[in-house]
């Protein structure tokens, strides 16, 4: 059976500390070990700044990286190029730096994935040819890979089923500010102090978290290690349906965010800046619902939350498309970023509920199996929704997407169901 909590002792201190123990708190804070609160404090606060640091990282060449770019003579074919390639390492890396975390602990990846993350900038930085532009792309996507998984992982070891969403929640909501601040960070930089000034910052922030993950003594767990095959993990069918479910989440969110764009400029007329200031307002909603949901994840289930985000925001498609001005626009789009919020931090509990009908708490091979099915809806949705675009218009687009959503989340909820029904059926 999987283990539910973290054991009393799981910090390897006594119930009862002795005076050396004691001394241990007072006098040496900066190993956090004062406490198994203290210490799945500060791994859930180096999570949130590492995801944090990622997403500024990730979104802090936004406004340079076309310019850069141009400098080194790349069509805006190739620029699409490099900023797709970010998908593919950390689809690569996903699955297989889950399992590795899982044999060797959190702890490691996740110092090299922070280390990976300061290079990456510093190739960013110093390119001075579009060779050297895609390796820092390549290895920021890897690093984000090892990140997301492994981080994820730590805070599903550290947190049982009736605190995991509460904890998810506050982690998305923190690492959400870096996708808020980086476009405009990496634009104030680079006014202030040219094209190396934004990735050199971003390298720091890595630098910080790398170190903070040298220092941080988690909690130890058995679970932590405990590899499980991939195979095995597949054949259950909790996760399989998760997996769809979240290829199905990842790949609806990433169809809206460059289509809604295009068709606020063309139908509605909104300039770039109004553009902006629409999306701005809606991440501020979902960076406050994040930690709301993951309370109610933890109360009603993180599976039905997910499912009901899933139907909400294929309901509220075709309803955005009949927006006719900038203010009922700004309203429903923070509407859907409200029903697309109720898929994605419930979607990580989620996935750890599903691991548990393998057998174990094999958290790595779970989160790299996450990140793998976020990083295929990358990939397909922006594709498959530029296509629609071009060929149907928004309207008619959001009328084909929504029952495709909402057929496969039934389908989703009917394998869930079985799965749990044979699950609890005696023997």
């Amino acid at each position: 059976m999987p283990r539910a909590e973290v054991p009393p002792t799981a910090t390897g201190l006594p119930i009862a500390m002795p005076p050396t123990t004691l001394r241990l708190v007072v006098f040496e804070p900066f190993f956090f070990v004062s406490s198994r609160v203290t210490s799945r404090a500060a791994a859930v606060a180096l999570v949130t700044f590492a995801a944090f640091v990622d997403l500024v990282a990730y979104s802090v060449a936004v406004p340079v990286l076309p310019d850069l770019s141009r400098r080194l003579g790349a069509s805006p074919t190739v620029i699409g190029l490099l900023f797709s390639s970010f998908g593919l390492t950390l689809v690569l890396v996903s699955v297989p730096m889950g399992t590795v975390s899982d044999r060797i602990g959190r702890r490691l990846p996740l110092i090299l994935g922070m280390v990976a993350l300061a290079a990456s900038t510093l190739l960013f930085a110093y390119a001075d040819s579009l060779a050297w532009l895609f390796a820092a792309r390549l290895v920021q996507g890897a690093a984000d890979g090892v990140t997301w998984v492994v981080g994820f992982a730590l805070v599903a070891d550290l947190y049982g089923p009736s605190e995991r969403g509460k904890v998810m929640g506050l982690v998305m909501a923190g690492s959400n500010a870096g996708f808020m601040i980086g476009p405009s960070l990496g634009g104030w930089l680079y006014e202030r102090g040219g094209m190396a000034l934004p990735f050199l910052t971003t390298a720091v922030l890595a630098g910080v978290a790398a170190l903070g993950f040298l220092w941080l003594r988690p909690p130890s767990t058995q679970m932590a290690r405990e590899a499980v095959p991939l195979a095995s993990v597949l054949r259950a069918r909790q996760v399989r349906a998760c997996v769809l479910a979240v290829t199905l989440a990842a790949a609806t969110l990433a169809m809206l965010e460059p289509v809604v764009s295009l068709w606020l400029a063309s139908d509605l007329g909104l300039r770039p800046s109004r553009v902006g200031l629409l999306f701005g307002m809606a991440a501020v909603a979902s960076t406050g619902l994040h930690p709301i949901y993951g309370r109610l994840a933890d109360r009603w289930g993180a599976r039905r939350l997910m499912l009901t985000g899933l139907v909400a925001t294929a309901l509220v498609m075709p309803v955005l498309s009949r927006a006719s001005s900038f203010e009922t626009a700004v309203v429903l789009y923070v509407v859907m970023a409200a029903s697309m919020s109720l898929i994605v931090t419930p979607s990580l509990s989620y996935m750890a509920e599903a691991m548990s009908t393998v057998g174990v708490g094999s958290f790595g091979v779970a989160y790299g199996l996450y990140n793998f099915s976020w990083g295929i809806g990358l990939i397909v949705g922006p594709a498959a929704g530029g296509f629609l675009f071009e060929a149907l218009g928004f309207t008619r687009l959001t009328l084909v997407w929504s029952p495709i959503v909402i057929v496969l989340t039934i389908l989703v909820a009917r394998a869930a169901s079985t799965t749990r029904a044979a699950v609890a059926r005696p023997v």
